[in-house]
């Protein structure tokens, strides 16, 4: 006889984590949680600089990749997501940022109910315990997640500070409070020099609570269904060759998977277009069009600067002085690998007039290899990127197979739609004034890269289609909407329309991208989740 769970969670990333914690609170519910990749105990995801061998590591990373995007003159885009218990909380670059009150206001005027910015943030302040700062009615003080203001300067990173000031770019204590325009050091999830992951914060302290299992190495292969009831999961102990195992659900299925893996496991399941699941075979349990359509995320291009008179990053990580730095780091002292990927962050207008509060910016004191994913230059440097907050290109995430162990074609669709490239460019420009500005000029020593002979609005978008990156904020593939939109996959209360008993939670229901990194929203969805589970139970 199979197994018996109350819950079933597919996915123990940034949302499953928080769903296994707050149903299994009350100890009157069992919940199986299950998750592809191992236990988080590599160190790189525990140590903050190990977030750049987190990004190219197979073990804990699903290692995904675009389709050859169209727009970007055929260039294949690296998607990482994370593999491990925390799922990409635990191989993300630590950044704490909710997003603007209008972005969820809009969320709530195409139809989902609920979801406004009023209605939002007492599930963003729940999570939170804020570390530092002001107390005031934006900000957390009791929640599992500690977020602290980054404990180190640099004088590049003041000096880009007070070149935004030259702009009229404000100081801005708190970009999670009562305002977001502005600049300032990051908030992020780091404590005492160590990554707090989803995992750490809210999955650890439930897993001594006997009605909670937690299983790894646990490849979900399939929901079973009942008529159009999901009544359980199958899954793969061990990977691809591993013995196949059923759960049933007595009361729900939760796909906490992301913005990739949850419609790849809908789609497996049959449910999704049909066109496609008849492509490979795959009979059709529920025809749901929306599923794997509007993919998005942010794309961002960069503007590297080679520095003089200071010393960065690049200095610091040489290998001649890599010991020095873990010694200093054991001992609490100033070191690098307790930085994180992104010191400085800004939100700003492409266009000053309109102030539509438009455009992100991050600035670090190190530069990169042009091309090469992680590799910092051999000399000093500096890099800043940039872009358009609320893009309104579209991709899709569908099956390349019936086989659940198969990647599914990802296609971002990176700047096809004219505003995202006019934005894109507005984004490069406000960058280069940024490093214009005289309070840089001492430490400036020219641009490296995408170079100065880069002039003209078409150099600027064409240096961001060979050089532009993804900013790993992926949602929107199975949307949140109400039934006169054709699009959406779950309701208002994240329940899969037209099936029983599944409910998705993750980055994939997010109907419209939010001015910000995902992570912090994506925990605010789960805690709104479990409420509606719970009280759907009571």
């Amino acid at each position: 006889m199979p197994e018996e769970f109350d819950y079933i969670i597919v996915g123990a990333g940034t949302a499953g984590c928080i769903l296994a914690n707050r149903l299994t609170a009350d100890g009157k519910h069992t919940v199986c949680l299950l998750e592809a990749g191992p236990r988080d105990r590599h160190p790189y995801i525990h140590i903050p600089a190990g977030f750049i061998k987190t990004l190219t590591n197979p073990k804990i990373n699903w290692m995904f990749d675009s389709e050859p995007v169209p727009s970007l003159d055929g260039r294949v885009i690296a998607l990482p997501r994370g593999k491990t218990l925390g799922g990409s909380s635990s191989i993300n670059g630590h950044i704490y940022n909710r997003g603007q009150p209008m972005d969820f206001d809009a969320w709530a005027q195409i139809g989902n109910r609920g979801w406004g910015y009023a209605d939002v943030l007492p599930y963003f302040k729940r999570s939170e315990r804020r570390i530092g700062g002001q107390a005031n009615a934006f900000r957390g003080r009791d929640g599992e997640l500690p977020v602290t203001d980054l404990d180190v300067d640099h004088p590049l990173c003041d000096a880009f500070i007070q070149a935004a000031g030259e702009l009229g770019i404000p100081r801005n204590p708190d970009y999670n409070g009562a305002t977001r325009e502005g600049i300032s050091y990051v908030q992020r999830t780091v404590h005492r020099r160590l990554r707090v992951s989803s995992a750490k914060a809210f999955l650890n302290p439930a897993k001594k609570r006997g009605n909670l299992s937690v299983r790894t190495q646990a490849h979900v292969t399939g929901l079973v269904f009942d008529g159009n009831r999901a009544a359980a999961v199958t899954y793969n102990k061990g990977g691809r060759a591993g013995p196949s195992v059923r759960v049933d659900a007595r009361k729900e299925v939760i796909l906490s998977g992301g913005a990739i893996n949850s419609p790849q496991l809908l789609q497996i399941s049959g449910v999704g277009t049909p066109e496609l699941l008849d492509r490979f075979g795959i009979p059709v349990r529920h025809k749901l069009d929306g599923v794997g359509e509007n993919l998005r995320d942010h794309f961002a291009p960069r503007i590297s600067m080679r520095v003089k008179g200071v010393e960065t990053l690049n200095e610091r990580a040489k290998p001649s002085r890599r010991v020095g730095e873990v010694l200093k780091y054991l001992s609490g002292g100033d070191s690098i690998l307790s930085l994180s990927p992104s010191m400085v962050y800004g939100t700003w207008h492409a266009d000053e007039d309109v102030r539509a509060t438009d455009l992100q910016f991050i600035f670090t004191p190190a530069s990169y290899k042009v091309g090469v994913h992680g590799l910092l230059n051999d000399y000093p440097g500096c890099t800043a990127a940039a872009w358009f907050q609320r893009p309104e290109s579209r991709g899709w995430v569908r099956i390349r197979s019936n086989d659940p162990f198969d990647k599914p074609g990802i296609q971002p669709n990176y700047l096809r739609e004219e505003i995202d490239r006019q934005k894109t460019v507005a984004a490069l420009k406000l960058l280069r004034r940024l490093f214009d500005a005289k309070a840089l000029a001492p430490y400036l020593d020219g641009e490296d890269s995408p170079g100065a002979d880069v002039q003209s609005d078409e150099e600027l978008l064409s240096s961001a289609k060979e050089w532009g990156i993804s900013t790993f904020h992926l949602m929107g593939s199975c949307r949140m909407g109400p039934d006169n939109d054709p699009s959406a996959v779950v309701d208002d209360r994240l329940r899969v329309k037209g099936l029983q008993n599944v409910r998705v939670v993750d980055a994939s229901v997010i109907p419209r991208m939010v001015s910000a990194n995902l992570n912090a929203t994506v925990m605010m969805i789960a805690e709104k989740g479990a409420d509606f589970i719970l009280e759907e139970t009571a």
